[in-house]
């Protein structure tokens, strides 16, 4: 059977034990740099999310390229990163980037841009620019998601949509893709040459051969407003480690769920923050590889 009519697998943790993340004891050289681009002025704690989260994953260096007027803040907030300004309209919105974020992305083994950013005339032309100079793996969440993505030929992008975005990205109404996920995921991901996450209380992840994964163990409490921001951080960050985007994907997916699960357990169903889901993650990632301690 080929992979387009392969039988979807379940994510577990004794799959992603087949496929290892490199040893956690090299240095930060060697565990990747990451590089976050997003925000506004409006919305600036989604980078910090996605950054801490990144870190959280095991990523050696953060970069962090945000709205200019609140990129000092930022870096009194996030001490480990390296941060950018970028400039802005009177809205607060990034209109555009710079050469010092062309080098930045450059250098680094992995990149994630849009989250906080409205999809925007303006956005659209700063995500075929980092398209363009990128040379690790691209992540796009949120604002950089768009009907006219396409990854270049054996380069594949991570797209992390919820059921709504990703009805605008197909061209379909939002209770057509919850009904149709698999279907659709398989399509979109074929279409763009993309690693596909479709998030929600069953995630689907898509490869762009036809692979499928579902994994339904996230929990209510992961319903949160910053919690997307968070998973498409720990996927950068994991992407920046492994340079496989469906390793990321997976390894990012399951490890927010069990994260969510770890703080229902503590805290109960409901209430707990997206800042605070990335707090258990090295944990989390450490017991899955780890055989004798079943995550």
């Amino acid at each position: 059977m080929n992979a387009e009519g392969a039988k979807p697998r379940r994510l577990a943790a004794r799959l992603l034990r087949s496929m290892p993340l490199p040893d956690p004891d090299g240095g930060k050289e060697q565990r990747g740099r990451v590089l976050v681009i997003g925000g506004s002025s409006r919305v600036p704690g989604a980078v910090l999310l996605a950054g801490t989260a990144a870190l959280r994953a095991g990523a050696g260096k953060l970069q962090v390229a945000t709205a200019q007027d609140v990129a000092p803040s930022f870096a009194l907030a996030v001490p480990e990163a390296l941060v950018l300004g970028l400039p802005v309209d009177a809205q607060g919105n990034i209109t555009r980037g710079s050469a010092a974020l062309d080098d930045a992305l450059v250098g680094c083994d992995a990149a994630l841009i849009g989250s906080g950013m409205s999809p925007s005339p303006a956005t659209a032309t700063l995500v075929q620019r980092v398209v363009r100079h990128a040379r690790g793996m691209l992540v796009l969440d949120a604002g950089a998601l768009s009907p006219e993505l396409r990854a270049p030929p054996g380069k594949p992008f991570v797209l992390t949509p919820h059921a709504g975005e990703m009805a605008k990205l197909c061209g379909r109404e939002k209770e057509q893709v919850e009904q149709q996920p698999q279907a659709l995921a398989r399509a979109f991901a074929k279409r763009t040459r993309s690693v596909l996450v479709l998030k929600g209380a069953t995630t689907y992840i898509a490869a762009p051969d036809g692979r499928l994964w579902i994994h339904p163990g996230g929990c209510h409490g992961l319903g949160t407003s910053g919690s997307g921001d968070v998973l498409a951080g720990l996927i950068a960050g994991l992407a920046a480690r492994c340079g496989d985007p469906v390793q990321a994907a997976l390894w990012g997916v399951f490890a927010h769920g069990e994260a969510g699960r770890t703080l229902e357990t503590s805290m109960g169903s409901l209430g707990f923050l997206a800042r605070e889901i990335a707090t258990p993650v090295p944990g989390i990632l450490d017991r899955i590889q780890c055989p004798r301690r079943t995550a």
